[in-house]
């Protein structure tokens, strides 16, 4: 696989500031969800983001970075995968 001349992760810099820092994401199946994506901290579970239809794994990172954020920044916390809780 042939590496770009520059790093399209760079921009993801509450992911890279997370797992740098003791925090973790998942990639993958999550219960009945095929794919999705999951940050966590020390305490809390930051985000639960189901992949989209047609969205790149690029895209749900980056949907990833935007929703440590938010949690972060505004105490919002976002859960795709049990949206009823």
């Amino acid at each position: 696989m042939k590496h770009p001349n520059t790093d399209p992760l760079a921009a993801l810099k509450n992911v890279d500031w997370l797992i740098s820092n003791g925090g973790e994401i998942s990639l993958g199946a999550v219960g009945p969800v095929e794919s999705a994506a999951v940050a966590s901290d020390e305490s809390d579970c930051l985000a639960m983001l189901q992949r989209r239809d047609g969205e790149s794994l690029y895209q749900l990172l980056t949907r990833l970075d935007a929703a440590i954020a938010r949690a972060w920044d505004e105490g919002e916390f976002t859960d795709e995968i049990n949206p009823n809780r």
